[in-house]
């Protein structure tokens, strides 16, 4: 499965993907957003802060973390009918600002606000592949994701919202590479996974130009991730590798082809700047097509492995949040099957 030869223009916008913030991102590539979150040494200790309601449903979770040495903002959108539900993590894409694009753009808390799952939206995951990293980064500071969303907030929030212990994690973009490398390094932990416009190898020479561009593309230093190309850290996140960690788990993949829809044109009308519109759009076309070949690649490994996985490809879409949202009912019904919910219309 490692990539032999020349990268051809195909890959060029599979490694283009990555540095895509969905759809009309205001970040300039490289360039990082602010400093990085400031550390607090004294934070040895993980737990609930407080919870500040934002709405009827919705609540947003101030949490220490001893893994990170501070506090993260976590949104949780409560389910409809009565507890215990079932839990949904849900992941941003390279921007990771403090309050989810899944939320700001994407129309998550509207969505699910009749569904019977609780859903969890962390904030602030900048660059950071939503991974433990082995080295501080001066830009992207100090980033214990994997150990925070496997380890620190599961206890915290699932005993909050009095789970019924029944998983799922869906992401877009960086979070869809994210969410399939959590769920197969953590085989069993989630009933079901969810990748809408993802890339998912990190060891061969194209996944690790993607995951360089994902990181340097906010300021980090892709060597404080993983190491050098070298360690066998690259490898043991590849969720290529490790696909057949992934046999038992319902998994659900999509992507589009980068032509715009319907609501694409309409968003780009209705921009403060219909020329700027327009050359971020042309990016999001090449970013949806090398999440395609992504997506076509990773599809065909689960196929050799015999690995069942509803692959939803779309005729017309770009790297954008109005196309994200469109597609989350269809994530959603394969997702509330795998959490052995009842199938929504």
């Amino acid at each position: 499965m490692s990539l032999r030869g020349p990268i051809s223009t195909a890959a060029i916008a599979i490694v283009l993907a990555a540095v895509a913030a969905p759809a009309v991102a205001d970040d300039v590539p490289g360039v990082p957003s602010g400093p990085p979150p400031a550390i607090d040494p004294s934070m040895t200790r993980t737990g609930l802060l407080a919870v500040e309601n934002v709405g009827p449903q919705h609540d947003r979770l101030k949490i220490a973390s001893a893994a990170m040495r501070r506090v993260i903002e976590v949104d949780v959108l409560r389910g409809a009918g009565a507890a215990p539900r079932p839990t949904l993590y849900l992941l941003d894409g390279v921007d990771g600002d403090a309050t989810s694009g899944w939320l700001s753009k994407g129309g998550a808390a509207k969505y699910f606000a009749d569904k019977p799952v609780d859903v969890v939206v962390p904030g602030g995951g900048t660059g950071s592949m939503y991974s433990d990293w082995v080295r501080h980064d001066t830009a992207l500071g100090l980033n214990r994701w994997e150990t925070f969303l496997t380890g620190e907030l599961p206890p915290i929030v699932e005993s909050l919202l009095k789970s019924d212990g029944r998983r799922a994690i869906a992401g877009v973009s960086m979070g869809a590479q994210a969410a399939m490398m959590l769920a197969q390094r953590h085989p069993g932990r989630y009933r079901a996974v969810a990748g809408m416009s993802g890339c998912y190898s990190t060891a061969d020479p194209l996944g690790h130009a993607v995951t360089t561009i994902t990181v340097a593309s906010r300021g980090g230093n892709v060597e404080n991730l993983w190491g050098p190309p070298s360690s066998p850290e690259w490898a043991a996140h590849d969720s290529v590798l490790g696909a057949e960690e992934l046999r038992g788990t319902a998994i659900y993949l999509s992507a589009a082809t980068g032509a715009p829809t319907d609501a694409d044109l309409v968003a780009i009308a209705q921009s403060p700047s219909v020329a700027d519109a327009l050359r971020l759009a042309g990016g999001g076309t090449a970013l949806e097509a090398g999440a395609r070949s992504c997506t076509e690649r990773f599809a065909a490994r689960l196929g050799e492995l015999n690995i069942p996985a509803t692959i939803d490809y779309s005729p017309a879409g770009m790297h954008s949040w109005p196309d994200f949202e469109a597609g989350l009912p269809r994530a959603w019904q394969a997702l509330a099957q795998g959490l052995g919910l009842p199938t929504p219309e």
